[in-house]
C-alpha cells in the first residue's frame, strides 16, 4: 500500500492527500513534521535527505516534493483524467502547477506563517501588508484566467488545480485585504463541491 509521511495540516501534504482521494487510492499516512517529529530522524532522512514533508513510498519507490508526487500519482493512476492525455493540456496543467510554486506561493507562505503560526506580538505586519499586495496581483492574474473557464486548463478538473486550489483556500480565508476577485471566489465554490477537496484540502479553521 502507498505510504505517505506528513502531517495533515501541511499544504504540501494536503496536495498529495487530495490527489489520492480524487484517484480513490488507498494509502497509509504517518504523521511527520513539526510537533510529530519523525522527519529529522536518520531513518527518514535516508528516504528524504531534505528532512521535509511529504515523502511517499509506493511499493519501494521513494519520492519527495509534493508537486512531483502529485504528477507521478496522476500519471500512474489518472492518465486521461487527472493527468490530461493530450500533451498540450498536460503541459498547461504543468504550467499552472509551476506558476503556483513560483508566483503566489513564495509570498503567500510568509503571510500564512505570520498570521496563523506566529504569536501576535511577534508578527511582522509590515511584511504581511507588502506581500499581500503581491499575492493579490497574482490572484488577479488567476481571476482573469478563470473568467472564461471553470478550471485552470478548461472545463475539466486536472492535477493543475490541486496546488492552485490549496493556495486559493488559504488566500480566501486569511484575514487580509483582497479586493474583488469574483472568478477566484466562484472557482473556490466549485472546488468545495468536490468531496476529496472538502475532506483533505478545505480544512477550516486554518491552523
Amino acid at each position: 500500500m502507498l505510504k505517505i509521511w506528513g502531517r495533515a495540516n501541511s499544504i504540501n501534504v494536503q496536495k498529495v492527500l487530495w490527489c489520492c482521494a480524487e484517484l480513490k487510492l488507498p494509502f497509509e499516512r504517518i504523521d511527520a513534521g513539526m510537533k510529530f517529529g519523525v522527519n529529522n530522524t536518520p531513518e527518514y532522512k535516508a528516504m528524504n535527505p531534505n528532512g521535509l514533508i511529504p515523502t511517499i513510498d509506493d511499493d519501494g519507490f521513494i519520492l519527495w516534493e509534493s508537486q512531483p508526487i502529485v504528477r507521478y500519482l496522476a500519471r500512474k493512476h489518472g492518465l486521461g483524467t487527472l493527468c490530461p492525455a493530450d500533451p498540450k493540456t498536460c503541459a498547461d496543467a504543468d504550467r499552472w502547477m509551476d506558476w503556483y510554486a513560483t508566483t503566489p506561493w513564495p509570498h503567500l507562505q510568509p503571510i500564512f506563517w505570520n498570521l496563523i503560526r506566529t504569536a501576535l506580538e511577534q508578527r511582522n505586519m509590515a511584511l504581511v501588508a507588502e506581500l499581500t499586495k503581491k499575492v493579490a496581483a497574482a490572484m488577479d492574474t488567476l481571476d482573469a484566467h478563470l473568467a472564461k473557464r471553470s478550471y485552470v486548463t478548461g472545463e475539466t478538473f486536472t492535477m493543475g488545480d490541486i496546488p492552485i486550489g490549496c493556495a486559493v483556500m488559504r488566500w480566501l480565508n486569511l484575514p487580509v485585504e483582497r479586493g474583488s476577485q469574483p472568478n477566484v471566489e466562484a472557482y473556490y465554490k466549485r472546488l468545495q463541491q468536490r468531496p476529496a477537496y472538502q475532506q483533505w484540502a478545505n480544512v477550516l479553521p486554518l491552523t
